[in-house]
Protein backbone atom coordinates (compact mmCIF):
# COMPACT_ATOMS: atom_id res chain seq x y z
CA UNK A 1 0.00 0.00 0.00
CA UNK A 2 1.29 3.39 -0.44
CA UNK A 3 1.94 5.84 2.19
CA UNK A 4 0.65 8.61 -0.14
CA UNK A 5 -3.13 7.74 0.89
CA UNK A 6 -1.39 8.59 4.87
CA UNK A 7 -0.72 11.97 3.96
CA UNK A 8 -4.68 12.92 1.85
CA UNK A 9 -6.12 11.49 4.44
CA UNK A 10 -4.04 13.94 7.21
CA UNK A 11 -5.16 16.29 4.88
CA UNK A 12 -8.51 16.32 4.47
CA UNK A 13 -8.31 14.79 8.43
CA UNK A 14 -6.97 18.54 9.16
CA UNK A 15 -9.84 20.53 7.33
CA UNK A 16 -12.20 18.52 9.76
CA UNK A 17 -11.00 21.11 12.57
CA UNK A 18 -10.39 24.62 13.08
CA UNK A 19 -10.34 25.09 16.51
CA UNK A 20 -6.81 26.56 17.51
CA UNK A 21 -3.86 24.27 18.26
CA UNK A 22 -2.98 25.46 21.94
CA UNK A 23 -5.23 26.65 24.78
CA UNK A 24 -1.89 28.28 26.76
CA UNK A 25 -2.52 29.12 30.30
CA UNK A 26 -6.16 27.61 30.71
CA UNK A 27 -7.89 26.45 33.89
CA UNK A 28 -7.64 22.67 34.39
CA UNK A 29 -10.55 22.65 36.93
CA UNK A 30 -12.76 24.69 34.50
CA UNK A 31 -12.17 23.09 31.06
CA UNK A 32 -10.91 19.66 32.12
CA UNK A 33 -13.01 18.70 35.46
CA UNK A 34 -16.10 17.40 32.62
CA UNK A 35 -13.71 15.17 30.85
CA UNK A 36 -12.28 11.83 31.91
CA UNK A 37 -8.49 11.07 32.16
CA UNK A 38 -7.41 9.15 29.31
CA UNK A 39 -3.84 8.79 30.19
CA UNK A 40 -1.22 10.73 32.29
CA UNK A 41 2.09 10.78 33.69
CA UNK A 42 5.64 12.32 33.41
CA UNK A 43 7.39 13.20 29.87
CA UNK A 44 9.92 15.49 29.05
CA UNK A 45 9.46 18.27 26.48
CA UNK A 46 11.90 20.45 24.59
CA UNK A 47 11.16 23.95 24.21
CA UNK A 48 9.82 25.65 21.11
CA UNK A 49 12.28 28.75 20.78
CA UNK A 50 14.94 27.31 23.06
CA UNK A 51 15.65 24.10 22.59
CA UNK A 52 15.71 22.75 26.74
CA UNK A 53 14.04 20.12 28.33
CA UNK A 54 11.84 20.29 30.99
CA UNK A 55 9.93 17.52 32.62
CA UNK A 56 6.07 18.38 32.70
CA UNK A 57 3.06 16.28 33.89
CA UNK A 58 1.18 15.92 30.65
CA UNK A 59 -3.07 14.48 31.24
CA UNK A 60 -4.13 13.49 27.71
CA UNK A 61 -8.15 14.04 28.36
CA UNK A 62 -10.72 14.18 25.33
CA UNK A 63 -8.64 15.59 22.38
CA UNK A 64 -5.99 17.31 24.32
CA UNK A 65 -3.19 16.85 25.76
CA UNK A 66 -2.46 19.41 29.01
CA UNK A 67 0.65 19.94 30.45
CA UNK A 68 1.49 20.98 33.71
CA UNK A 69 5.09 21.88 35.70
CA UNK A 70 3.53 19.31 38.62
CA UNK A 71 0.80 17.11 39.39
CA UNK A 72 -0.68 19.65 41.61
CA UNK A 73 -1.16 22.41 39.83
CA UNK A 74 -4.41 22.92 38.62
CA UNK A 75 -3.21 25.38 35.82
CA UNK A 76 -2.05 24.05 32.68
CA UNK A 77 1.04 25.56 30.79
CA UNK A 78 -0.49 24.64 27.82
CA UNK A 79 -2.74 22.27 25.19
CA UNK A 80 -1.94 20.20 22.47
CA UNK A 81 -4.77 19.96 20.69
CA UNK A 82 -4.94 16.61 18.58
CA UNK A 83 -7.22 15.93 15.80
CA UNK A 84 -6.22 16.44 12.38
CA UNK A 85 -1.91 15.95 13.63
CA UNK A 86 0.06 13.15 13.36
CA UNK A 87 2.54 11.35 16.12
CA UNK A 88 5.71 9.86 15.15
CA UNK A 89 8.31 7.48 16.90
CA UNK A 90 11.54 8.43 16.51
CA UNK A 91 14.13 5.19 16.43
CA UNK A 92 16.92 5.67 19.03
CA UNK A 93 20.33 5.81 17.53
CA UNK A 94 24.05 5.20 18.85
CA UNK A 95 24.25 8.87 19.98
CA UNK A 96 20.46 8.81 21.62
CA UNK A 97 20.90 6.19 23.68
CA UNK A 98 18.22 5.58 26.30
CA UNK A 99 16.32 8.45 24.56
CA UNK A 100 12.91 7.66 23.85
CA UNK A 101 11.75 10.47 21.62
CA UNK A 102 8.30 10.98 19.97
CA UNK A 103 7.07 13.79 18.13
CA UNK A 104 3.59 15.89 17.51
CA UNK A 105 3.69 17.50 13.97
CA UNK A 106 0.95 19.66 12.49
CA UNK A 107 -1.18 17.59 9.85
CA UNK A 108 -2.60 19.24 6.54
CA UNK A 109 -1.48 22.32 5.13
CA UNK A 110 0.02 24.16 8.35
CA UNK A 111 3.60 23.96 8.60
CA UNK A 112 3.83 24.58 12.51
CA UNK A 113 1.53 23.61 15.68
CA UNK A 114 2.03 26.87 16.51
CA UNK A 115 3.69 30.09 16.86
CA UNK A 116 6.53 29.08 19.11
CA UNK A 117 6.50 25.51 19.02
CA UNK A 118 7.06 23.83 15.07
CA UNK A 119 6.63 20.40 16.75
CA UNK A 120 6.30 19.37 20.04
CA UNK A 121 9.42 17.11 20.85
CA UNK A 122 8.13 14.77 24.21
CA UNK A 123 11.16 12.16 25.59
CA UNK A 124 9.49 9.31 27.43
CA UNK A 125 11.00 7.37 30.39
CA UNK A 126 11.19 3.83 28.81
CA UNK A 127 10.56 2.45 25.07
CA UNK A 128 7.17 0.54 26.49
CA UNK A 129 6.15 4.22 27.84
CA UNK A 130 6.57 6.04 24.94
CA UNK A 131 4.56 3.41 22.96
CA UNK A 132 2.16 3.66 25.19
CA UNK A 133 1.69 7.28 24.72
CA UNK A 134 1.96 7.21 21.20
CA UNK A 135 -0.94 4.36 20.73
CA UNK A 136 -2.89 6.30 22.65
CA UNK A 137 -2.71 9.88 20.70
CA UNK A 138 -2.98 8.26 17.72
CA UNK A 139 -6.27 6.64 19.37
CA UNK A 140 -7.59 9.98 20.26
CA UNK A 141 -6.57 11.47 16.21
CA UNK A 142 -7.56 8.38 14.21
CA UNK A 143 -10.44 6.92 16.19
CA UNK A 144 -13.25 8.72 14.50
CA UNK A 145 -12.37 7.72 11.11
CA UNK A 146 -11.74 4.27 11.92
CA UNK A 147 -8.49 3.75 12.96
CA UNK A 148 -6.78 3.88 16.75
CA UNK A 149 -8.07 0.27 16.93
CA UNK A 150 -5.03 -1.57 18.89
CA UNK A 151 -6.03 -1.40 21.81
CA UNK A 152 -9.64 -0.24 21.66
CA UNK A 153 -12.45 -1.86 22.77
CA UNK A 154 -14.19 -4.46 20.54
CA UNK A 155 -17.54 -3.25 21.19
CA UNK A 156 -16.26 0.17 19.90
CA UNK A 157 -14.82 -1.17 16.74
CA UNK A 158 -17.82 -3.19 15.69
CA UNK A 159 -19.94 -0.62 16.32
CA UNK A 160 -17.89 1.80 14.25
CA UNK A 161 -17.70 -0.44 11.43
CA UNK A 162 -20.92 -1.43 10.92
CA UNK A 163 -21.59 1.65 8.89
CA UNK A 164 -19.37 -0.61 6.41
CA UNK A 165 -21.63 -3.96 6.59
CA UNK A 166 -22.96 -6.04 9.25
CA UNK A 167 -19.93 -7.13 10.21
CA UNK A 168 -19.65 -9.63 13.34
CA UNK A 169 -15.99 -9.08 14.09
CA UNK A 170 -13.65 -6.26 13.39
CA UNK A 171 -12.16 -6.35 9.88
CA UNK A 172 -8.67 -6.61 10.58
CA UNK A 173 -9.34 -9.90 11.94
CA UNK A 174 -11.51 -11.00 9.02
CA UNK A 175 -9.08 -9.69 6.49
CA UNK A 176 -6.20 -11.92 8.55
CA UNK A 177 -8.79 -15.29 9.31
CA UNK A 178 -9.27 -14.87 5.50
CA UNK A 179 -5.80 -15.05 4.18
CA UNK A 180 -4.15 -17.76 6.66
CA UNK A 181 -7.45 -19.93 5.39
CA UNK A 182 -6.56 -18.75 2.01
CA UNK A 183 -2.73 -19.30 2.38
CA UNK A 184 -1.80 -20.57 5.71
CA UNK A 185 -3.28 -23.87 6.95
CA UNK A 186 -0.41 -26.05 5.69
CA UNK A 187 2.11 -24.06 7.19
CA UNK A 188 4.38 -25.15 9.52
CA UNK A 189 4.45 -23.32 12.65
CA UNK A 190 1.55 -21.61 12.11
CA UNK A 191 1.07 -19.44 15.32
CA UNK A 192 3.96 -20.13 16.75
CA UNK A 193 6.62 -19.08 14.65
CA UNK A 194 7.19 -15.07 14.55
CA UNK A 195 6.82 -12.73 11.62
CA UNK A 196 9.30 -9.94 10.31
CA UNK A 197 8.59 -7.28 12.76
CA UNK A 198 9.48 -4.47 10.85
CA UNK A 199 6.46 -5.57 8.80
CA UNK A 200 3.79 -6.20 11.63
CA UNK A 201 5.15 -2.78 12.99
CA UNK A 202 4.12 -0.83 9.61
CA UNK A 203 0.69 -3.25 9.10
CA UNK A 204 0.15 -1.69 12.62
CA UNK A 205 0.49 1.50 12.11
CA UNK A 206 -1.13 1.51 9.10
CA UNK A 207 -4.33 -0.03 10.67
CA UNK A 208 -3.80 2.56 13.46
CA UNK A 209 -4.10 5.48 10.92
CA UNK A 210 -7.52 4.64 9.43
CA UNK A 211 -6.04 2.69 6.79
CA UNK A 212 -7.20 -0.71 5.30
CA UNK A 213 -3.84 -2.37 3.44
CA UNK A 214 -4.34 -5.39 1.71
CA UNK A 215 -2.58 -8.45 1.76
CA UNK A 216 -0.78 -9.87 -1.86
CA UNK A 217 0.54 -13.24 -2.68
CA UNK A 218 4.05 -11.99 -1.07
CA UNK A 219 3.01 -11.67 1.84
CA UNK A 220 4.08 -13.69 4.87
CA UNK A 221 1.66 -15.71 6.68
CA UNK A 222 3.69 -15.46 9.74
CA UNK A 223 3.58 -11.84 9.61
CA UNK A 224 -0.39 -11.78 9.30
CA UNK A 225 -0.80 -14.23 12.18
CA UNK A 226 1.69 -12.63 13.99
CA UNK A 227 -0.24 -9.23 13.22
CA UNK A 228 -3.70 -10.70 14.37
CA UNK A 229 -1.90 -12.25 17.79
CA UNK A 230 -0.99 -9.09 18.60
CA UNK A 231 -4.05 -7.42 17.75
CA UNK A 232 -5.79 -9.99 20.29
CA UNK A 233 -3.11 -9.58 22.52
CA UNK A 234 -3.60 -5.61 22.97
CA UNK A 235 -7.35 -5.95 23.52
CA UNK A 236 -8.16 -4.11 27.08
CA UNK A 237 -10.41 -7.49 27.51
CA UNK A 238 -10.35 -11.60 26.26
CA UNK A 239 -12.89 -11.88 23.05
CA UNK A 240 -15.05 -13.44 26.05
CA UNK A 241 -15.52 -9.89 27.84
CA UNK A 242 -15.39 -10.28 31.79
CA UNK A 243 -19.03 -9.67 32.43
CA UNK A 244 -19.75 -12.20 29.74
CA UNK A 245 -17.82 -14.72 31.04
CA UNK A 246 -20.43 -16.54 32.90
CA UNK A 247 -23.05 -16.92 30.59
CA UNK A 248 -20.91 -18.53 27.89
CA UNK A 249 -19.08 -20.80 30.83
CA UNK A 250 -23.03 -21.85 31.51
CA UNK A 251 -24.10 -22.11 27.11
CA UNK A 252 -20.62 -24.24 26.76
CA UNK A 253 -21.88 -26.67 29.98
CA UNK A 254 -25.41 -26.77 28.58
CA UNK A 255 -24.39 -27.63 25.16
CA UNK A 256 -22.45 -30.47 26.40
CA UNK A 257 -26.22 -31.78 27.92
CA UNK A 258 -28.40 -30.72 25.55
CA UNK A 259 -28.69 -28.77 22.34
CA UNK A 260 -31.93 -27.90 22.63
CA UNK A 261 -32.13 -26.56 25.99
CA UNK A 262 -28.53 -24.04 25.21
CA UNK A 263 -30.56 -23.07 22.25
CA UNK A 264 -32.56 -19.66 23.40
CA UNK A 265 -29.20 -18.64 25.34
CA UNK A 266 -27.14 -19.35 22.20
CA UNK A 267 -29.53 -16.68 20.20
CA UNK A 268 -29.18 -14.66 22.78
CA UNK A 269 -25.42 -14.08 22.35
CA UNK A 270 -25.60 -13.35 18.64
CA UNK A 271 -26.69 -9.56 19.63
CA UNK A 272 -23.55 -9.01 21.88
Amino acid sequence: YSSNNRSKSQSIIALWYTTSSIHAGQSCTDRLSRANVVRCGWLRKQGGFVKTWHSRWFVLRGDQLYYYKDEEETKSLGAIFLPGNKVTEHPSSGEEGGKFLFEIISGGERERMTANHETYLLMASSQNDMEDWVKTIRRVIWAPFGGGIFGQRLEETVRFERRFGNKLAPMLVEQCVDFIRHSGLQEEGLFRLPGQANLVKELQDAFDCGEKPSFDCNTDVHTVASLLKLYLRELPEPVIPFHNYNDFLACAKALSKDEEKVSPQIKGFQSI
